[in-house]
């Protein structure tokens, strides 16, 4: 798989998201391989993943490679990348660029749980060796 440490400079919906997971997991694949693993779950058709995945080639985020009459697509971007800058952008659009209001929202919230806190101890305890 290319390796690029950027994300793509268009946004990636949801959708499109739903299936980057699936060929971040299973790569390449075709398009009827991307839809045999999300058109169900989704209620999506041939054409709407075909539709997702031209909007995520010309975006940047996948490739392809022909193969025949069809072309398999592979992620141009890592998962983590991904979720490193869609995270950043969350805590800067919401939180001001400040991750201690997060947490605080979270815990606030009763969406963490104690072995959520616990995990976040522990790698606190670890970034401050």
């Amino acid at each position: 798989m290319a390796k690029r440490n950027d994300a793509p400079g268009d946004r990636i919906s949801e959708a499109e998201h739903a299936v980057m997971e699936v060929l971040w997991k299973n790569s390449p694949m075709s398009a009827s391989d991307v839809c045999d693993r999300v058109c169900a779950q989704r209620d999506w058709s041939m054409p709407t993943v075909k539709t997702l995945l031209s909007r995520l080639v010309s975006k940047g985020a996948l490739g392809t490679e022909p193969l025949g009459r069809k072309f398999l697509y592979h992620p141009l971007i890592e998962r983590s990348d991904y979720v490193g800058t869609e995270s950043r952008r969350l805590v800067e659009r919401l939180f001001g660029g400040r991750a201690a209001p997060l947490f605080a929202h979270l815990a606030e919230n009763e969406a963490l749980s104690d072995k959520d806190l616990d995990e976040i101890e522990a790698l606190l305890r670890e970034m401050r060796k």
